[in-house]
């Protein structure tokens, strides 16, 4: 496996472009350019000394509805990640190109929370591809650590659209994720999202790919028009959580439909023990857009087992 150690967080603005360029006939010979591949490249990327922006991560708070404190919101790791994450894609061995990506699935674990001073290691490494119904997925795997103490970890899949494998694959992680609740989850608020909700939030995470910028940038790459994004949307529910979450839990989500924006949705949630799920669906419709839930942070994925032939 290559690992390299970065001495300063990756430009984004690069990135996209190398990101995109296989979108261009004939860009992806190019040495620097991904698409020249048929698998994942085994890499690992490292970046130390990170410390959060106090006035970026009140931006963030503010778009993604939580409540500033002395500590950063817990998927704030996910965009301090974000640039590793780009420079992994936007590798020369990758297959394909960022642009167009769907995050199907997210779970992040905190083992506590981090402080805004703190100085942190994050590490980064891709898993190989899997099939999967609709194309291809494969997982970017982050590691947050204060010192020699891993403070957060996630693991962010993807989906590569395309031709599919016939069937969902079975995931190699598990998943803990629930499934849609069919409406049984009681809806605690509702949420009026704005056109403008995919920019607004690019500005404070750096995350910029076309499919949330706007229509006329999401229909060329197959979408009716610009959605949310989905670390936005797990960010606003927990947010709205956040009073009643514990300092260490384990939360995963799935990412079931794109939320067109605008759009109207309901956030609904229930508690069963030590564990809490909640969704995030169409105000009007009721078809899930997001189903989530929290655990103790100890929980493994739970297996989905192997499916019968």
């Amino acid at each position: 496996m290559a690992t390299r150690t970065l001495d300063s967080p990756p430009s984004i603005l690069p990135l996209y472009v190398r990101a995109a360029a296989p979108l261009i006939p004939g860009a992806s010979w190019l040495p620097f350019v991904p698409g020249r591949g048929d698998q994942i490249p085994e890499l690992d990327l490292s970046l130390e000394q990170v410390q959060a922006d106090v006035e970026r991560v009140a931006a963030y708070a503010r778009v993604c509805g939580f409540t500033l404190r002395d500590h950063l919101p817990v998927t704030y790791p996910h965009v301090l990640a974000f640039p590793l994450h780009m420079a992994v894609m936007a590798d020369g061995g990758f297959p394909f190109g960022a642009v167009g990506l769907v995050h199907v699935e997210n779970r992040i674990a905190q083992h506590r929370p981090i402080s805004l001073g703190e100085k942190l290691t994050i590490h980064v490494r891709p898993t190989p591809l899997q099939p999967h119904a609709k194309g291809r997925t494969f997982s970017l795997l982050t590691e947050v650590h204060a010192g020699q103490e891993k403070v957060w970890e996630s693991e962010s899949t993807m989906l590569r659209r395309g031709k599919g494998s016939g069937e969902e694959a079975t995931e190699r992680h598990g998943d803990s994720a629930p499934s849609p609740s069919g409406g049984t989850l009681s809806a605690s608020a509702e949420w009026r999202l704005g056109s403008d909700l995919g920019r607004r939030y690019a500005s404070v995470s750096g995350d910029r790919n076309p499919i949330h910028m706007h229509s006329l940038t999401a229909k060329p790459l197959g979408f009716p028009g610009a959605i949310a994004h989905g670390m936005w949307t797990k960010a606003r529910c927990l947010a709205a959580l956040e009073s009643e979450l514990p300092d260490s839990y384990a939360v995963s989500v799935r990412f079931r439909r794109p939320i067109v924006l605008p759009a109207r949705v309901e956030f609904a949630v229930g508690a069963a023990g030590p564990e809490t799920d909640f969704e995030v669906r169409d105000a009007k419709r009721g078809t899930p857009h997001l189903s989530g839930r929290v655990e103790p942070a100890s929980a493994k994925p739970k297996s989905k087992g192997k499916k019968g032939k």
